[in-house]
């Protein structure tokens, strides 16, 4: 490979390129520069030629016309083993340019500003850059190319040991093509936000997402696995979190950790989730976090060995203490007192995620995606609960106070629960969970077979409709009152008739909750 003899530096961030250049021109490299950049490294003691000066074009248009220009295209993209393209060059007063330092305008950082106008966002869309990162990229047989300043260290290794190698080069240039394609998905999405056609789906699906770490393995030990990051993750999200002890996370924990937030921050008030393959094995609603952790994991204490833990308030010592009287993967909170610290200190297997905020679960309209065999689905989140004033008493039998707010207790954590799921509760308390099953009836006797408590005087939540009144009548057996679903079956007629026989308060919601 031929030694780097010029080189074309303009770059937004300007992280250690001070320095990148001065060893560049240490190692003879002549350097062509722009705007800011060439400003810096003017005052930094470098000698830079302004791509002005070498196109003999001065820029204009506030800047918007400056590299788009044939001699720099033009020493980019040319061959050097193309006796055509070298002659071109020699006719026109062409320079090979080596080496492109390039990074782009900060569309992402711009937009993620509150007060981001359409217009500013549009000015700081690239289009220079782009051009010159992928014709570089195109020619990377002869050309290097450099959008990210964790490479400058190795290149410059590489350019002193003579050459940049055909290995490094290859890798820069797929990592430069990835880096325009980001840039252009991001600016897809912007603008897909803020021209949104009614459906709400664009024709192109265009998501960046970057490569946070990769994880020891994936479901199993013989899948490989990584975790990736939207371009602006919420502070409200799981891949926010910062965890400050222990194992490194597997794939399955990262799936349960996001099960065991996104539920608990669906309370206002306190509330413990304890998470189990993907499903909540117990869950209590309280102010007193030591009371309302026994409370959750006591519903299925055999399950909550091994899980993983959700709560909604900073985890207190008394309440760590406890904790740690059993074996957990990892704990999901948005603080943890310096005591529960200390105790966790000597567990040191246990992994602690700290969130950064609660946020709530509609904090922006996202999509949910999900892969399957040669395409992508894709919806907007299930963010919606329930309406309060559209909640539909529909049974002879009304509600009191406290059944209704244990139903919409109920409701929530059935939100959460695989479909057919049905959930028990009494006094803001989970008392049995039916998960996943094949029929609906199936999971309310599996859920009967799993209650902590008798059921006595507790409420059903069904996140779907009841296909018979079988459940119904299986409720009514073991001393249900109250029961909370969508409605809308062609049998509501008969499953409210059943309610009726039984004396039990019935409400619809109108929204079901399918979880697949």
């Amino acid at each position: 490979m031929k030694p780097i003899q010029r080189a074309l530096i303009s770059v937004s961030d300007k992280t250690g390129i001070l320095e990148f250049a001065t060893e560049l021109q240490k190692s003879g490299v002549e350097i062509l520069s722009t705007g800011g950049t060439a400003d810096l490294l003017r005052k930094g003691g470098v000698p830079v030629i302004q791509v002005s000066d070498y196109t003999g074009f001065p820029e204009m248009m506030d800047g918007r016309i400056k590299t788009l220009h044939p001699r720099v295209h033009g020493g980019i993209l040319a061959r050097r083993d193309v006796p055509e393209h070298v002659k071109a060059m020699e006719d026109h007063g062409i320079r090979p340019i080596d080496l492109v330092v390039i990074n782009l305008y900060p569309f992402e950082q711009t937009v993620a500003q509150k007060d981001c106008s359409l217009e500013t966002a549009i000015e700081n869309i690239d289009i220079g850059g782009p051009a010159m990162v992928r014709s570089a990229a195109k020619n990377s047989k002869d050309v290097v190319v450099v959008v990210n300043p964790a490479e400058y260290n190795l290149v410059l290794l590489e350019i002193k040991a003579g050459a940049v190698t055909l290995e490094t080069r290859r890798r820069l240039c797929r990592d430069a093509f990835a880096h325009t394609a980001r840039y252009d998905s991001l600016i897809a999405a912007y603008l897909t936000g803020k021209w949104q056609e009614e459906s709400g789906f664009p024709p192109l699906f265009n998501q960046p997402f970057e490569k946070m770490q990769e994880l020891r393995y994936g479901e199993n030990p013989h899948q490989s696995a990584a975790l990736y990051k939207e371009s602006s993750p919420l502070p409200s999200e799981i891949v926010s979190a910062q965890q400050l002890q222990g194992k490194e996370l597997s794939f399955n924990n990262f799936i349960d950790l996001n099960a065991a937030w996104e539920l608990v921050k669906e309370f206002d008030q306190g509330a413990v989730a304890i998470i189990k393959h993907t499903n909540p094995c117990g869950v209590a609603q309280g102010e007193d976090q030591l009371k309302t952790f026994i409370v959750a994991r006591e519903v299925d204490p055999v399950s909550a060995f091994g899980g993983i833990l959700g709560f909604n308030r900073p985890v207190t010592a008394e309440t760590a203490e406890e904790i740690a009287k059993n074996f957990v993967e990892a704990v999901v909170a948005p603080g943890f007192d310096p005591g529960a610290l200390k105790l966790f200190a000597t567990k040191k297997n246990v992994r602690l995620m700290q969130m950064p905020t609660m946020g709530s679960s509609a904090d922006t309209e996202k999509f949910d995606l999900k892969r399957i065999g040669g395409g992508l689905l894709i919806q907007s989140q299930d963010s919606l609960t329930y309406v309060e004033d559209q909640l539909k008493v529909v049974s002879e039998k009304k509600p009191d106070d406290r059944e209704m707010e244990d139903m919409k207790f109920a409701w929530i954590v059935a939100k959460h629960v695989k479909s057919n799921a049905i959930v028990y509760a009494k006094d803001r308390e989970i008392l049995g969970i039916g998960a996943g099953q094949m029929s609906r009836v199936d999971s309310a006797r599996l859920a009967v077979e799993k209650a902590c408590k008798p059921l006595q005087g507790a409420v059903m939540a069904s996140d779907a409709f009841f296909p018979f009144r079988d459940s119904i009548d299986e409720a009514a057996k073991n001393g249900v009152t109250s029961i909370i679903s969508p409605g809308g079956s062609i049998r509501d007629e008969e499953v409210l008739r059943a309610a009726n026989e039984h004396n039990i308060a019935m409400v619809f919601t109108g929204i079901r909750h399918f979880k697949h």
